[in-house]
C-alpha cells in the first residue's frame, strides 16, 4: 500500500513537472515569430504597417530613458518565392531619442530624404517609422505572387557611430549587417506578408494605411 502511494506521488510529481515545462514553453515558442505585415500599394511602391509590432521596449527603451540615442536599422525584403531568392531589398536607418522632461520621443530618418519628427508618444514614434518605409514594385508583374518581410534591429552602442555617419557606409553595408544573425541579446523584430499579388491589392493614389 505504501509502495502504491509512493508510485502515485511519483506520477503526480512527474505530471506537475511536465505541466510546468509545457506552460513555460508556450511563450518561448513565440520568440522570433513574425508579426503580420499590412501592405498598401500606391502603384509605384509598397508601404507597410505592423500595428502589433512594438520595438520601443526592453533594453533599447531603457537606454533611451537613460538619455542615450538609439539607432534602429530596418530592412524590407521582397521575394517571389517565399524568401528563397531576393528580388529587392531596402534598408533604412532611424535615430530615436527621448525627452525626459516631456516624456516624448524624437525620430530622425537618415540618408536620402532625411527628415525628423518630435514630441511623439511611443506608439506614434513607431508608426512614424513605418510611415517612412516603402519598397519599389518595379518589374513585379501584377499577377505574380510575392512575399514581403520587414526586419528591425537595434544597433549595438559600439556600432552606432559608424551606422549614423554617411561617410564610409552604404546600402550594401547595411544589407551585410542584416545578413548576419543578431548578436546575443541584440533585439530584433520581424513582420511579414504573403503570398499576395499586386493585382489583388487596391491601387491607391497617394499614401494610405489600410490593406
Amino acid at each position: 500500500m505504501a509502495q502504491a502511494k509512493r508510485g502515485i506521488k511519483t506520477v503526480l510529481a512527474i505530471s506537475r513537472r511536465h505541466w510546468l515545462l509545457a506552460s513555460m514553453a508556450i511563450p518561448l515558442s513565440c520568440v522570433g515569430a513574425a508579426e503580420r505585415l499590412d501592405l498598401t500599394w500606391d502603384g509605384d511602391d509598397l508601404h507597410v504597417a505592423a500595428p502589433q509590432l512594438h520595438f520601443l521596449t526592453g533594453k533599447p527603451l531603457d537606454r533611451l530613458k537613460d538619455g542615450a540615442a538609439v539607432v534602429f536599422l530596418t530592412q524590407l525584403t521582397l521575394t517571389t518565392d517565399n524568401f528563397t531568392t531576393v528580388l529587392r531589398r531596402k534598408p533604412e536607418r532611424f535615430v530615436f531619442s527621448y525627452d525626459l522632461w516631456e516624456e516624448k520621443f524624437s525620430v530622425t530618418k537618415l540618408g536620402e530624404g532625411q527628415r525628423t519628427a518630435s514630441h511623439l508618444s511611443a506608439a506614434a514614434a513607431e508608426a512614424w517609422c513605418f510611415d517612412n518605409l516603402s519598397i519599389s514594385t518595379s518589374d513585379l508583374p501584377q499577377d505574380r505572387p510575392f512575399w514581403l518581410r520587414f526586419e528591425i534591429r537595434a544597433a549595438e552602442p559600439k556600432d552606432e557611430a559608424a551606422v549614423i555617419g554617411d561617410s564610409g557606409l552604404n546600402l550594401t553595408r547595411l544589407i551585410e549587417i542584416f545578413s548576419r544573425r543578431p548578436r546575443d541579446q541584440q533585439p530584433e523584430w520581424t513582420a511579414q506578408a504573403g503570398p499576395l499579388r499586386l493585382g489583388d491589392l487596391k491601387r491607391l493614389v497617394g499614401r494610405a494605411r489600410t490593406l
